[in-house]
């Protein structure tokens, strides 16, 4: 995949990250329709799609969902870890400071080679056309892949693919003249590809199952399903009574967080281990396909004993772990 950076100078034109047909672009398979999850969390998918615009395989990043745990109300939202990105890719995320307009910035970075990842609200995002656009106020991250100041488009990542907006939603987006003064400046990121090398082929096979045995040894001690089961049992009732966006914020933070990183984490021992990760990838769909059968049954709004279902996905997950070990003995 061609990668090319350009801005004008002075005028402040367009400026670009990637290639400049959105129409021509192609997700990656982990954001195919056909998964279980072909969405997983805004910061996570994100980053994917950056990474493969740019010509990166983003599942060499997913070493660390061997680590997801319950976190007491929620599963992790995973996000992969900086220093990953860093080793495998020569790609550093760090914070930045939005002290001036969002698109003077972004057409900076985006003319130095560089992206930045911003917190906006779905409301004026129109891939959400289905969901939030122009209905509800949700904070969601996307990453710039290219921006006209002059014309008031913005071309970005965003869940699971490529988009563009333009007019008042790219106002809105980024904005442009209806905050309040005392509104606090979005959440935003710089995305550097010049940090260090670029691992490939086997060489970045090898960097990521490094880093996989790093994370293996971090895992977090006990079951996070005990701890998931104990929650649900107590959290039921109150979810069983309460409205739908209740339930859909609690099945988003728990089951589908599950669930989703679950089934990356198939497709990273897929990609790793090829034939000697198919035991831990089997292993790990059963906890994808278990997800979805315990978001149905709270969908439901029925009382039920939850934990013989979250038992029975400790086992595959300690089999899918158990199987990981093994393959990498």
């Amino acid at each position: 995949m061609s990668v090319t950076s350009s801005a004008s100078t002075a005028g402040g034109g367009p400026a670009r990250l990637s290639t400049p047909d959105p129409r021509g672009y192609r997700p990656h398979p982990l954001h195919d329709p056909a998964r279980n999850y072909p969405e997983t969390n805004c910061w996570s998918d994100v980053i994917i799609e950056l990474l493969h615009a740019r010509g990166y395989e983003p599942l060499a990043a997913f070493a660390h969902l061997v680590r997801i745990d319950f976190e007491g109300d929620q599963w992790t939202f995973f996000k992969p870890p900086a220093d990953d990105l860093e080793a495998l890719f020569g790609v550093d995320v760090h914070e930045m400071q939005p002290y001036r307009p969002l698109p003077t910035q972004i057409a900076e970075q985006l003319a130095l080679g560089r992206s930045m990842i911003v917190e906006v609200d779905s409301w004026f995002l129109p891939d959400l056309a289905a969901s939030s656009y122009r209905s509800e106020h949700v904070k969601t991250a996307i990453a710039a892949d290219a921006i006209d100041p002059e014309r008031q488009v913005l071309r970005y990542f965003h869940g699971p693919g490529r988009y563009e907006l333009e007019g008042e939603d790219y106002r809105g987006a980024l904005r442009l003249g209806r905050w309040a003064p005392e509104a606090l400046p979005p959440y935003a990121e710089l995305v550097r590809f010049d940090a260090g090398p670029r691992l490939e082929g086997e060489e970045l096979r090898r960097e990521s199952e490094r880093t996989l045995r790093r994370h293996l040894g971090r895992r977090p001690a006990g079951s996070p399903f005990e701890r998931f089961a104990a929650a649900l049992e107590r959290a039921l009732p109150t979810l069983l009574a309460g409205d739908l966006a209740g339930y859909h914020a609690y099945a988003f933070a728990t089951v589908r967080m599950l669930g989703s990183a679950c089934e990356v984490l198939a497709s990273y021992c897929e990609w790793l281990l090829g034939a000697r990760g198919a035991a831990a990838a089997t292993a790990l769909i059963e906890v994808v396909e278990a997800s979805k059968a315990l978001s149905f049954r709270l969908a439901r709004r029925r009382a039920f004993e939850p934990r013989p279902a979250l038992e029975g996905m400790a086992r595959s997950w300690e089999r899918a772990l158990g199987a990981i070990e093994g393959a990498l003995d």
